[in-house]
């Protein structure tokens, strides 16, 4: 049987990408190995599908080293994800042999996992509706993709030039690909799209309505709904928060909020402001009880002042996220931010470091208030180190007295410490069995 690695970078979508080009190979005789970050090199014959993501310039140069490393070996190298349509002539420049194949190509992918003259390149169009795609095998998270693209034109993405514009998938396939997996074992349904919060658009439906009827799906599983950008949030915040009350939905919502400049997020083309965001959190926490709201900041947008960057702390503080995600501004090839006058990487690396400080002080003691109480937790990964799932708020919980065959179950956990990324606790029931 045919050997296929697969390394993928990046995000949810970029994973369920890769899910589902991994069920399209065992359908067709191959053996696919899943590795992990920069893996091993392949041996002789086999092939690698490298999975890319261009959203900084950092992740750009580190697939660019892998590039280099798996063209020098002489690997049959097929690469794929946002780099592949976006900057196809980094991965020609580093890996002149690669096969390329582009995210709305996936469904070509035997093909590509064959001899160079079997494969058709970039011409073609393909655009699959990824939702009838999806791998049904029972997995304890399944990731199911809801479009393609955006409706958004922020000034620093490039993932956008990528994906190209929003092309929601069926609702139908979405449900029926939920309702197959979680009858085999799924127990995390991870709704997942460059930006949920578009899905529907141009189908006269939004995510509210979708994830009401997920909601009513039979079964013991939960549903994360995926990064949601705030511009579309006033459609349906009644109905996201009706959805989001479902004991079927984690409790939790990720809204990037970028700037707390309200000058900053005009430049940036993001198309709400500080005051919306602010509104829109209060009323999510007014309607859904423990909900955990995530953010993203970006450090050092070009023109970005000392009185922006103290209106974004300002913000943080008065908005006070469960979880935040920092990036510092890097010029991307398509972005028009990048003829901007840029920011000295010295301020932006000073910016950073007291943001973070700020953020990681700030999210050490909202998640102190949990210790000593009782989380139910769904147990979904194992590493070397621990066991570890999400509470109904998606909160991360490291369990100390789990073991690997505890994937999938609910277990109640007894918070006895954490950090500023988790919480850390002991199951009551193994307490009790021991």
């Amino acid at each position: 049987m045919p050997r296929v690695l697969m390394e993928t970078h990046g995000c949810t979508l970029n994973q369920s990408d890769s899910d589902i080009m991994e069920g399209i190979l065992k359908a067709n005789g191959f053996e696919v190995e899943r590795i992990i970050g920069t893996g091993p090199i392949p041996n002789h014959g086999e092939s690698i599908i490298l999975n890319t993501c261009t959203v900084k310039k950092a992740t750009e140069q580190k697939i660019s080293h892998r590039l280099r490393i798996l063209s020098a070996c002489g690997a049959d190298l097929i690469v794929t994800g946002c780099m592949a349509s976006a900057n196809p002539d980094i991965i020609k420049e580093n890996a002149p042999n690669a096969k390329i194949l582009p995210p709305n190509r996936i469904a070509e992918i035997s093909s590509a996992v064959g001899p160079r003259e079997s494969h058709t390149g970039q011409t073609g169009i393909g655009n699959p509706d990824k939702s009838g795609l999806v791998p049904v095998n029972g997995a304890v998270i399944a990731r199911i993709p809801l479009s393609e693209g955006c409706l958004s034109s922020c000034n620093f993405c490039e993932t956008k030039f990528a994906r190209g514009p929003l092309r929601s998938f069926s609702e139908e396939l979405i449900l029926r690909a939920i309702e197959k997996n979680v009858a085999l074992g799924s127990k995390e349904i991870e709704l997942t799209a460059q930006d949920v919060g578009a899905y529907g658009i141009d189908r006269k439906t939004n995510i509210a309505e979708l994830a009401c009827k997920a909601g009513s799906i039979e079964g013991e599983f939960l549903i994360r709904i995926g990064m949601l950008n705030p511009e579309h949030l006033w459609r349906y915040i009644d109905g996201i928060s009706e959805a989001l009350n479902s004991e079927r939905l984690f409790k939790f919502i990720h809204l990037p909020l970028q700037s707390g400049s309200n000058r900053i997020l005009k430049s940036m083309g993001r198309r709400y402001s500080i005051e919306d965001f602010m509104a829109h959190a209060k009323e999510l926490r007014k309607k859904v009880r423990g909900i955990t709201i995530e953010t993203d900041l970006i450090v050092g947008y070009p023109g970005e002042t000392e009185e922006d960057f103290s209106e974004t702390l300002d913000a943080v503080s008065r908005i006070k996220p469960t979880i935040t995600n920092i990036s510092r501004f890097t010029p991307r090839p398509h972005a028009s931010a990048s003829g901007l006058e840029q920011i000295p990487n010295t301020v932006i690396k000073e910016r950073c470091v007291r943001l973070s400080r700020y953020v990681k002080g700030m999210q050490h003691e909202e998640f102190n208030k949990l210790v000593g109480t009782v989380q139910k937790t769904l147990i979904t990964e194992k590493n070397r180190k621990s066991v570890s799932g999400k509470s109904l708020s998606y909160v991360s919980v490291a369990v100390i007295n789990c073991t690997g065959e505890d994937l999938g179950r609910f277990e109640d956990i007894r918070i006895g410490s954490n950090s500023y990324a988790c919480l850390i606790g002991e199951s009551k029931a193994h307490d009790s069995m021991a």
